[in-house]
């Protein structure tokens, strides 16, 4: 499917899909001017179940923030973390998130000829991984369920697009209503991988090209650190 080329929504195969292609605006002062963008253009959507939104910690909470309050969601968060490949940390071979989903890349693992107990071990290493990033949070994430809502999914930009296609797996496994991923940034390539496996991909700024960072969309540009990221999720407690 072509890429889009104006403002108008395009709807194909009951995939809404919100972007545009003008990379001189929208440049975002910081995350949570991106969430207000954001926001403005999820209220385009008519949502028919309750709306909970979960944010990819901890660039995407602060964007994920400024969406909840403007349009009266409930916030939570969703850890994703990649299996990593034996004697290669910077591979993964799947991922794992705090709603306990195992998610494999089955053909990878066959084609590296890992073993059972590899795997187990890396889930294992994995699942130790996740709890103490929730413990990080003080326990202010893992609050709502998504079952029976209208879950929207948020980060601060997507690059490669596989840690949001985990997270829209776990979620899917939790039996939402539907899921919407909504980003203020997008390499075309995620888009792309993103957009066919959601209800919705609201997206203000997709961009194509060999080199693509996240960063390039904001004027204020920070990493998030842990005490920021837990004193919003206290804000929505």
């Amino acid at each position: 499917m072509p890429r889009p080329t104006s403002n108008r929504p395009i709807i194909e195969k009951s995939r809404w899909v919100l972007s545009w292609t003008d990379l001189t605006h929208p440049i975002y002062e910081n995350r949570q001017q991106a969430g207000r963008v954001l926001s403005e253009k999820l209220d385009q959507i008519g949502f028919q179940s309750d709306l909970l939104i979960l944010a990819i910690p901890n660039g995407g909470l602060p964007v994920a923030a400024q969406i909840a309050e403007l349009i009266g969601a409930l916030l939570d968060a969703i850890i994703v973390r990649k299996l990593q490949v034996p004697g290669n940390p910077e591979a993964g071979f799947g991922s794992l998130t705090s709603f306990g989903s195992v998610i494999l890349n089955e053909a990878l693992v066959r084609r590296l000829r890992l073993s059972d107990k590899q795997v187990r071990n890396a889930v294992k290493r994995t699942e130790n991984q996740v709890r103490r990033r929730q413990a990080a949070y003080g326990g202010l994430i893992g609050i709502h369920e998504p079952e029976g809502k209208d879950v929207i999914l948020v980060d601060d930009g997507l690059a490669s697009g596989y840690t949001m296609l985990a997270a829209v797996e776990s979620v899917r496994q939790q039996g939402p209503d539907t899921i919407t991923v909504a980003v203020p940034t997008s390499s075309a390539g995620a888009a792309e991988r993103v957009r066919n496996t959601v209800e919705r991909l609201v997206c203000p700024r997709i961009e194509s090209g060999f080199v693509f960072a996240v960063a390039n969309a904001y004027q204020n540009w920070y990493d998030v650190s842990d005490a920021e990221a837990k004193e919003v999720l206290q804000r929505f407690r």
